[in-house]
């Protein structure tokens, strides 16, 4: 499959129910691509979009720009407060483990209007090392 530096994007509401709505995206865009890379970035995903729709503030947007050998995952919102990792418990405080455990990279930009954290997922690679 040639996927070059093709952008798709996504505006949700900030309404938890959205997540079913983002995964389904995903799996539509990246439908051809190896079953283990679609489903840590569905994985990926989530976490991210929802600790922007826990913590963060409208507006939300999810981007995925697929390149030749990895997939980048960004998710936006409105919130000034930058992400960061929680002591797990059991209210949560996975997700941002999880997310680093399964990209190559992830990180977050602070922009005048929000914040965007993002992650990227190699897409070549067969055995699953990242999954």
């Amino acid at each position: 499959m040639n996927l070059r530096a093709i952008r798709h994007e996504l505006g949700i509401t900030a309404e938890l129910t959205e997540l079913a709505k983002v995964r389904h995206w995903v799996r539509t865009v990246l439908r051809g691509l190896p079953a283990n890379v679609v489903s840590t970035a569905v994985m990926v995903v989530d976490e991210l979009t929802s600790n922007a729709l826990r913590h963060g503030r409208a507006p939300y947007h999810v981007r995925l720009l697929t390149g030749a050998a990895k997939l980048r995952i960004e998710v936006d919102d409105g919130g000034g407060e930058p992400a960061r990792r929680r002591t797990p418990s059991d209210q949560g405080g996975r997700g941002l483990l999880l997310v680093e455990r399964c990209a190559a990279a992830w990180g977050q930009l602070r922009r005048p209007s929000g914040k965007t954290l993002w992650a990227e997922l190699a897409t070549d690679d067969p055995a699953g090392a990242h999954g």
